[in-house]
């Protein structure tokens, strides 16, 4: 198993390094950059993609504490956070670039952001795993459905770093997707557990951070319906996973039905009351 997640991350690594490399300074078309363009609601958007990816300090100290112990996969994480990190500067650029903050109001943000500290959703690296197929995947759709509303505006700028930073997540969602078939392989039913457990408590890592998450991406259009979290990452992910609705399906049934069984046995009795002792 462990030369196996070695050698997807020598893959991973291969690809980033001679095919989906970038550079903030060279291959961002700044000198296009009008400020005419940057709508409120387009800015908005960066302002939060830009706020989530400046959590990387968090995501890596917290990622690299639970897999320091796995060679490939924490190179990964090293690897995983240079790229968010380029993620987080791209859209800070723009933004003040384009007018739209200062970097007073940057320092602001900067210290909004360390008030606060992001912990791992999940308590094992199975469970992390699957998360990060999820998560990457949906990052990769709201960056995509930006991209094609940049191109569709001519805005060259915003189309190729929305071009750019989806590609990193789009690799980033393949390598997960890489290791939850691994854990296939070695586990399927403890997998298949955990990716049940993974839908059942699913939120992009802005959430709880960020004041108003949903709210201001639903109203800037930068967010990612729950249906089109459905359609387009979820169930393409099974496909790819090769895991079928009916099998995720009866493992969601059997968890619910123990939770329930649980609660009831952990409930107090309460005479005259058994559907209250009993509920979830």
């Amino acid at each position: 198993m462990r030369e196996k997640i070695y050698r997807i991350y020598l893959d991973f690594l291969e690809i980033a390094e001679t095919k989906r490399d970038w550079n903030i300074f060279n291959d961002i078309p700044w000198e296009k950059l009008r400020r005419a363009k940057v709508d409120d609601a387009t800015a908005q958007s960066v302002e939060i993609y830009c706020t989530e990816e400046m959590y990387v300090p968090d995501y890596s100290a917290e990622g690299l504490r639970m897999l320091r112990a796995i060679f490939g996969m924490a190179w990964f994480q090293t690897r995983w956070a240079f790229e968010e990190s380029r993620h987080s500067l791209v859209f800070r650029e723009y933004l003040t670039r384009a007018g739209f903050r200062s970097e007073a109001q940057l320092a602001e943000l900067e210290a909004s952001v360390s008030s606060r500290a992001w912990t791992l959703p999940f308590d094992t690296c199975r469970q992390m795993a699957c998360y990060g197929a999820l998560q990457e995947a949906a990052t990769y759709l709201a960056y995509k459905a930006q991209k094609d509303r940049a191109r569709a505006a001519g805005d060259e700028v915003l189309s190729a770093i929305f071009h750019h930073v989806g590609s990193d997540e789009a690799a980033h969602a393949a390598f997960y997707r890489a290791i939850v078939k691994l854990d296939l392989e070695e586990d399927r039913p403890g997998t298949i557990a955990d990716l049940v457990r993974v839908l059942a408590n699913f939120k992009m890592p802005g959430e709880g951070l960020i004041p108003d998450y949903r709210e201001r991406l639903q109203c800037s259009g930068g967010g990612l319906s729950a249906r089109a979290f459905l359609e387009k990452a979820v169930l393409p992910s099974l496909a790819m996973l090769r895991i079928s609705r009916a099998e995720l399906n009866l493992e969601r049934k059997r968890q619910t039905a123990g939770l329930a069984a649980v609660t009831a046995a952990a409930a107090p009795a309460i005479p005259g009351d058994r559907a209250m002792a009993a509920r979830p």
